[in-house]
């Protein structure tokens, strides 16, 4: 490929991830669509001066038009995708393919500790109802060796899986999806959601990739429950809530909510669908989150967000162990690296000064 035809769909793929025309990235650059549309197309390169422009305007460093592409992706499976609009779906694929990049790349310096996914014995797991759902849940977690016990980050749980996990800035109708790169199973995650929210869409992903659902049952209905069971097995939602109950409180759900990082609407549907309660109770309280707006936040401190942690591991590994300079490192994380020490700090405490560049 041409160095003009690289720079071209680089700068693309900027665009696209940006959601902007050529007409509107021209007009806060300075230059004419005309001339976007030629870069684009590899007939033209841009000079320095409006690279760097293009860049601002962007929100990319210069060194990201000269970028190897690294990584294929193939076609994600989405949740909710009828409702997401193509232009921000093709935000979506654009920054994941960024994201990626530069995560490989990272990767690359460490070759011999990546690590492998494997699917386990009998996965896909082949499902014909939904009592085929509990079993596979229980199997993969016999499989992964993590007993009955809540797990306490599941977004590190599938990275040492070998399941990269990703998050991007997307769209509200947007959860999360499904990808392959380079034939390695991707999970990506939007932005700002609520923990539990963010936790059972990473099961439900993670049912994407465990589970062969036979033609008559819905798929989407299916990973939900593999979700639920995954997070919350029924041994244990028996041991939490007894085996009948004619009520239960929002309290009630709430502790459970923070204790297994599930939401209550999940908990809800969990113990109706394990027939701890009775769809009349289970409806009933439905309406009541209904009516208290509480589908949107539920009431209580939410429970904490999850932020994968491996990539940014390796990006220090290998700026300490003098792989990469400080503005490789900034350009990686995609973030100037003072914002990144701060972050920390704030996450984490005080930071010795010794260790920031």
């Amino acid at each position: 490929m041409s160095a003009s035809v690289h720079i071209g769909a680089r700068l693309r793929a900027a665009r696209v991830r940006a959601q902007m025309s050529q007409r509107a990235l021209a007009e806060k650059v300075g230059i004419s669509h005309t001339a976007i549309s030629k870069y684009e197309r590899g007939l033209n390169v841009p000079g320095s001066e409006v690279l760097i422009r293009l860049a601002q305007v962007l929100g990319v460093k210069v060194e990201y038009f000269f970028r190897p592409s690294v990584v294929t992706v193939t076609m994600p499976v989405y949740r909710r995708k009828r409702a997401l609009p193509e232009k921000a779906r093709k935000a979506i694929i654009a920054g994941v393919q960024d994201w990626l990049e530069r995560y490989v790349e990272v990767e690359h310096l460490f070759p011999d500790e990546r690590p492998q996914f494997q699917l386990p014995p009998d996965f896909p797991r082949r499902i014909t109802s939904l009592e085929d759902v509990e079993e596979a849940a229980s199997a993969l977690r016999d499989h992964w060796r993590l007993g009955q016990d809540p797990l306490d980050n599941l977004a590190e749980l599938l990275e040492e899986r070998g399941i990269k996990v990703g998050m991007v800035e997307a769209h509200d109708k947007f959860d999360a999806l499904t990808l392959r790169a380079n034939g390695e199973p991707v999970i990506v995650l939007r932005k700002g959601m609520p923990g539990d929210r963010q936790r059972f869409s990473m099961a439900h992903e993670l049912g994407h990739l465990m589970l062969d659902v036979a033609e008559g049952l819905d798929e989407e209905k299916v990973v939900n429950r593999f979700a639920a069971a995954f997070l919350v097995p029924k041994s244990a939602v028996y041991m939490e809530l007894g085996r009948k109950r004619r009520h239960i409180y929002i309290h009630e759900l709430y502790l459970l909510k923070h204790k297994y990082g599930m939401s209550m609407a999940a908990w809800i549907s969990r113990a109706r669908d394990l027939g701890i309660i009775s769809e009349t109770l289970a409806q009933r309280l439905f309406r009541e989150f209904k009516q208290r707006n509480w589908w949107r936040k539920e009431p209580g401190d939410p429970f904490p967000p999850e932020e994968p942690q491996r990539m940014k591991r390796l990006v220090m590994r290998a700026l300490a162990e003098g792989l990469i300079t400080c503005s490789r490192a900034a350009e990686l994380l995609s973030m100037p690296l003072e914002a990144f020490w701060h972050a920390e700090e704030t996450r984490h405490g005080a930071i010795p000064a010794a260790m920031c560049c």
